[in-house]
């Protein structure tokens, strides 16, 4: 197995830009560094189970790919809009005392990320299955991921703590660009 391979994908996909990363951005932005961790935490629980999923159920998914596709583009960019519109709607004026960055808000995203599920989908069956079939091993690999993946998520929340002065400033202008980085990623899905 190419380790610098395996490592450059997962640092690739899970540090750039994508729907998980953005609600990160915005939690931060929005309600503060405390609720974003609660959501980041969320999402790297949910992102190593469908590591887990993805090593378990690899062969069965392998044959029904293409319905699942489809679910998921479908579903995924449905979602995408939905948060999009959330976040270019967020009243700026208001207090954020009701609107909330959970534990659970983060975990059941991860399902509905498209940018995540295909990742899963790929690195196990692509790097992993192919040159490791134990149990142990293939844990050892989700486990490595699901940090690397986790490492990702607190860059977005520091990213968003440490600029938060410029992002409160012009809070109106980040959360449309926000929601016009998640439109422009669901729209990149059917592309």
């Amino acid at each position: 197995m190419n380790i610098t391979s395996l490592l450059l994908y997962c640092f690739i996909v899970t540090f750039t830009p994508g729907p998980t990363n953005i609600v990160i951005l915005s939690t931060v932005n929005n309600l503060g560094p405390k609720k974003a961790l609660q959501y980041t935490y969320g999402s790297t629980i949910a992102f190593g189970l469908l590591l887990i999923i993805s090593a378990v159920l690899n062969t069965v998914l392998v044959t029904v790919i293409p319905k699942i596709l489809l679910i998921m583009q479908v579903s995924g960019s449905l979602y995408m809009f939905y948060l999009a519109y959330q976040i270019y709607k967020m009243d700026t004026s208001k207090s954020m005392a009701t609107q909330t960055g959970t534990f659970m808000s983060g975990f059941l995203m991860q399902f509905l990320n498209p940018k995540v599920v295909l990742f899963t989908l790929t690195v196990i069956p692509s790097f992993i299955m192919p040159y490791y079939t134990s149990i142990s091993l293939v844990a050892i690999n989700i486990a490595v991921i699901t940090i690397v993946g986790f490492l990702a998520f607190i860059t977005w929340v520091l990213f968003g703590t440490i600029f938060k002065k410029i992002l409160q400033r012009y809070k109106k202008a980040v959360n449309v660009i926000m929601a016009l980085c998640l439109v422009y990623a669901a729209i990149m899905i059917w592309m």
